[in-house]
């Protein structure tokens, strides 16, 4: 159980590093060549794994629970009709819909982390 307790802090950086293949995976079949600049997001977070600071944390942290807030701000809009989305928008919001709460939960789990623990 120590081990798991050990490795836990890894996975909000697992998580982001995983979105970003993802995206680059995706995008590099539709674009070719122009996706890679998309490979440079994930420069933080495998440094967080290989050396990791408390400032980059708490940094990378705050920046995406932000992000996140923003894009749950845009959720909340299109459930109370505040704003009136296009089809292809609400498209876009529903599949993206997960990604978002993962990230907050993510960024939130960061941000506990160089809050609570060393490194």
């Amino acid at each position: 159980m120590h081990t798991v307790s050990k490795f836990t802090k890894f996975i909000p950086y697992l998580y982001f590093l995983s979105v970003i293949a993802y995206w680059f995976t995706t995008l590099n079949r539709l674009e070719g060549i122009s996706a890679y600049p998309i490979l440079l997001f994930g420069i933080p977070f495998l440094w967080q794994l290989i050396k990791p600071s408390r400032q980059l944390n708490f940094s990378l942290g705050i920046v995406f629970v932000c992000l996140s807030s923003y894009l749950i701000f845009a959720y909340l809009f299109d459930i109370l009709n505040i704003i009136h989305w296009s089809e292809s928008s609400k498209k876009i919001l529903f599949y993206g819909g997960l990604l978002v709460v993962g990230n907050f939960v993510m960024s939130l789990w960061m941000v506990r982390n160089s809050i609570k623990k060393e490194f």
